[in-house]
């Protein structure tokens, strides 16, 4: 006996999204907020990441002006750069993920670090404006905050900080928010990804849902 299922992608999709509004706690979310928890909850697949959700005063304004004024997106990992949706990009906006440069791995035992923080290095020349989006290494986080203590490096428009994982993850994400040197938003604790940091992106490209 076949299984019976929804088949159309349209209406999969809208389903989804009204299941997730009927189910999570928005309330304490802005209306630029929202579309971004909403696709970040679709991602994961948990109505509960409301609780671990946190973003600066204005955070979502800043990175959609960023991206609508060109900037570039920055990305700590290959399933960063490579989910974000392209179409949904306002200003056909560069994309970079510095970590397979064959300079990194020679960085990176020079700086006695991972390459996920050493590929940051490279992002001096792009910093200034972008939307940093990192959403696979408390590494690269932690580098970030570190390299922006220094008055003379770059500062960009805002910072999706999402690292995933059991050491550094929740530490890195804390020190970002308790002191943001640029707009930010988070998902405190162990939780975060990759999926989500895109979705976040997709959301704040587009106020299509």
């Amino acid at each position: 006996m076949p299984h019976p299922y929804e088949k159309d992608g349209a209406t999969i999709y809208r389903q989804s999204f009204g299941i997730i509004r009927a189910e999570a706690n928005l309330a304490g979310f802005s209306a630029e907020e929202e579309p971004v928890v909403v696709r970040m909850i679709h991602a994961s697949g948990m109505v509960g990441l409301t609780a671990h959700v946190r973003f600066t005063p204005g955070m979502a304004r800043v990175a959609r002006a960023a991206l609508e004024a060109g900037a570039p997106i920055l990305c700590d990992a290959r399933m960063v750069s490579e989910g974000i949706t392209r179409p949904r990009l306002p200003a056909n906006n560069p994309i970079l993920c510095t970590l397979q440069d064959p300079a990194v791995p020679e960085m990176a035992l020079r700086m006695g670090n991972t390459r996920s923080a050493a590929a940051l290095e490279l992002w001096r020349p792009h910093l200034a404006g972008a939307l940093v989006a990192i959403g696979n290494a408390p590494t690269a986080l932690f580098h970030l905050l570190n390299m922006l203590e220094d008055p003379d490096c770059p500062r960009p428009a805002a910072i999706i900080g999402c690292p995933i994982g059991f050491v550094g993850a929740a530490e890195s994400k804390e020190a970002l928010m308790a002191a943001p040197p640029v707009p930010a938003m988070s998902v405190m604790g162990r939780l975060g990804g990759s999926a989500v940091t895109v979705a976040a992106i997709n959301a704040l490209a587009s106020a299509k849902e």
